[in-house]
């Protein structure tokens, strides 16, 4: 953690979404530029910059553990009792709330805040005096809870849907090539559907294309669960499933 010697002392982090250097170059992403703008910032505000970290190839929702870094970054806070973590401008941290707000929490437990060399902001400002900043603080919280609610929610879903297939259970639309079993629950071969299935990939496999396999099912008679011959759409999940 540092302590008030360090108020002035920063780490600067730069990031790029490619992975070499010069493909950006001449932009407002290349290193060069990002580096140039934090130090003009550093210069202007009195601030010692510490030690540089960067991360290539990385996009801007990259979580924090996909970053090695910014993981430096926050090693060099600790190394250097560094008060602030900067960066060009809030995209270099994080073009995703969530991400922005995890960035900035894990930074304070270091004993560092955020900054950004053009002002610039990702998550919501300190809570200030005016009602209607109060307001928007408040507001922001709110949606940065709501964004983390989403994302466990849709990880405990992904989660237990998994569970349920690994059981043989059904899982949304039964399959075609599967029946319900008699439980309600599990799922099984359907013999006729599963010949389809065998047609299919068979005359796949001979360098059909769909569409030309549409047509030669349609020719031979076969229908659907809805008595409605196969569409290519179907012909494309059954393919799509075998591999």
């Amino acid at each position: 953690m540092s302590g008030a010697d360090g108020a002035r002392r920063a780490i600067a982090y730069i990031r790029l979404t490619e992975t070499k250097p010069e493909l950006v170059a001449g932009s407002g992403e290349a290193p060069g530029h990002q580096r140039l703008a934090i130090e003009a910032w550093a210069e202007r505000e009195g601030v010692e910059v510490r030690a540089w970290q960067l991360d290539l190839g990385v996009g801007g929702a990259t979580p924090i553990a996909e970053r090695p870094g910014l993981l430096a970054a926050y090693a060099a806070i600790r190394e250097h009792g560094a008060g602030m973590l900067v960066a060009a401008n809030a995209d270099r941290f994080s073009q995703d709330e969530l991400v922005g707000w995890l960035i900035e929490r894990a930074a304070l437990t270091e004993g560092a805040t955020l900054h950004t060399a053009d002002g610039s902001r990702t998550t919501p400002r300190a809570r200030a005096e005016s009602p209607e900043a109060d307001v928007g603080f408040t507001r922001g919280a709110v949606d940065l809870a709501r964004a983390y609610n989403r994302v466990v929610v849709r990880s405990r879903v992904r989660a237990a849907l998994a569970e349920k297939k690994a059981r043989g259970e059904r899982v949304g639309t039964v399959p075609y090539g599967y029946r319900l079993a008699a439980d309600g629950v599990h799922v099984e071969p359907d013999d006729a559907e599963q010949e389809v299935v065998s047609s299919v990939r068979r005359l796949a496999s001979e360098g059909l294309s769909q569409r030309a396999i549409v047509a030669h099912l349609a020719a031979r008679g076969v229908s659907g669960r809805t008595g409605a011959p196969l569409r290519q759409t179907q012909i494309a999940n059954i393919l799509r499933s075998a591999s």
